[in-house]
């Protein structure tokens, strides 16, 4: 997963000069501040899952790190519906998986997943799954992210895959082969069960896997329609630098946010 100085990078397509505006990801005066910051953006990151169809019963979990006890991360009590998400209702568990703060029961799979992806991945601030069902059907077929679109390279040489099925992810070791199958990237598939994407803010992780579910719509229909044309290698690995990089993906988040906070403000409670 690139990463690059955001002092000195914009995202790309847009023009800039001295009387232009441009947001950047946010310092905080207090860890205080960060942390209901990351949680407020947390909360908003499952409002547009839910908004975009991407919660099924209990499935699916987003985590992220805590700025002062970053062995320890901010998740969704289990069985609470993505759309009614406030940053109240979020569960801080341990590297162990148990809740520390709280009082709401947590997913076993967030815990045996999400652990081991943040443990691998120090600069990971946060780690996003769900069952989309384009996500999961692409995972069941033996083929993995395509550069067909522009979209789809933002995905283009970083995006692992995991293979070996074996049922819900209950187990700690399974979660930390999930870890390995995603390396250094921003994505990994889970054969046979979905997607997940991680990054450095919770806003990036969280748009990664909106666009990563939406490629993967994108390529199954490519192919139900007839024989893709695939970008070359070339221009593929260009267009990646353009839209991969990790501001580009907290960028992308930003009027997302501002719709979700606008039209629901009480995820502040």
């Amino acid at each position: 997963m690139t990463t690059l100085d955001t002092a000195n990078t914009v995202p790309s397509g847009i023009a800039v000069g001295q009387a232009l505006e441009l947001p950047l990801p946010q310092t905080f005066a207090t860890v205080e501040e960060e942390r209901m910051h990351r949680k407020v953006t947390l909360a908003a990151a499952f409002r547009m899952f839910s908004k975009a169809g991407l919660d099924e019963g209990v499935a699916g979990h987003i985590t992220a790190r805590d700025p002062e006890f970053p062995e320890s991360y901010w998740v969704n009590p289990f069985g609470h519906h993505f759309g009614l998400m406030k940053q109240s209702d979020l569960v801080r568990v341990n590297h162990l998986g148990e809740v520390v703060e709280g009082n709401r029961a947590v997913n076993g799979a967030a815990i045996a997943i999400h652990c081991a992806v943040h443990a691998a991945r120090p600069d990971v601030i946060a780690a996003a799954h769900a069952h989309g069902v384009y996500g999961k059907t692409l995972s069941a077929l033996d083929m993995t992210v395509e550069p067909l679109t522009q979209d789809a390279c933002a995905f283009f040489n970083d995006i692992g895959k995991h293979d070996n099925f074996t049922g819900v992810v209950l187990d700690s070791d399974e979660g930390r082969r999930i870890g390995e199958a995603l390396g250094q990237r921003k994505a990994v598939i889970l054969a046979n069960h979905g997607m997940l994407t991680v990054g450095e803010t919770v806003d990036s992780a969280a748009w990664w896997f909106l666009t990563l579910e939406r490629t993967s719509q994108s390529q199954l229909m490519a192919y139900a329609a007839g024989k893709p044309r695939p970008i070359s290698d070339e221009f593929a690995a260009e267009t990646y630098k353009q839209v991969g990089y990790e501001i580009a993906g907290w960028f992308q988040f930003q009027p997302i946010f501002d719709r979700i906070f606008k039209d629901n403000p009480e995820i502040v409670d």
